[in-house]
């Protein structure tokens, strides 16, 4: 049997859900043509979602996703950061090095989960809340990868070497299929380089941190 829902909320999420897709907003009409309803509907929805500051309106009438969505985020990080430590952990011990979870954060990689191995003499020091340029380390450079098509990769993960610190290489693989989500797994260690085998590690990590999120 088909569990009871909300029409409403329903569609006040749908709302949310398409101007979080675009960066200029959309219109009542816009909105009253993609749901399907009519701009009556559309007008109650825009006005008590603006209430709660999720969506806001320019001087054009279009609507964009509100600051108040920025508030529910900020419980996101530590719910996918538990989700994605067992998988790090072992990551970790397995191969002997630093691994971690970065997210995008507008522009930029967020490091928002970081282990480190516990058994080594030495590795890279690596903190949660590091942040640093998309086109720099291999985490970000795999978050790129990842908005592309897998065909369109060969082997699914990154490799880079002294990009964010002199004498560190890093691995990194895209999470995929994570609605809402874009991020990567990897590891740094102080090395010249990181064998493929360690890459395709990290691609194994990045699938089971993208199924601990689903």
């Amino acid at each position: 049997m088909t569990a009871e829902t909300s029409q409403t909320l329903d569609r006040g999420l749908r709302v949310l859900k398409l101007l979080a897709d675009t960066d200029h907003g959309l219109t009542v009409t816009e909105l009253s043509h993609r749901l399907g309803v009519n701009r009556t509907v559309i007008y109650r929805l825009l006005a008590t979602l603006e209430q709660h500051a999720l969506i806001r309106r320019d001087l054009g009438g279009r609507a964009r996703v509100g600051l108040g969505v920025l508030r529910l985020g900020r419980q996101v990080h530590p719910l996918v950061r538990e989700a994605a430590l067992p998988a790090l952990r072992s990551l970790a011990e397995e191969v002997g090095a630093t691994a971690h979870l970065t997210l995008v954060d507008g522009q930029e990689a967020l490091a928002v989960a970081v282990v480190e191995p516990s058994w080594t003499d030495y590795h890279v020091a690596y903190r949660a809340g590091f942040r640093h340029p998309l086109d720099r380390g291999a985490a970000g450079r795999a978050i790129t990868v990842g908005r592309r098509a897998d065909d369109e990769v060969s082997d699914g993960f990154v490799l880079t070497h002294g990009e964010l610190e002199a004498g560190a290489s890093g691995a990194a693989a895209p999470l995929r299929d994570v609605g809402g989500i874009e991020g990567s797994v990897g590891v740094i260690m102080l090395s010249d380089s990181v064998p493929e085998s360690i890459g395709h590690r990290v691609v194994a990590a990045a699938k089971e941190v993208a199924d601990a999120l689903r």
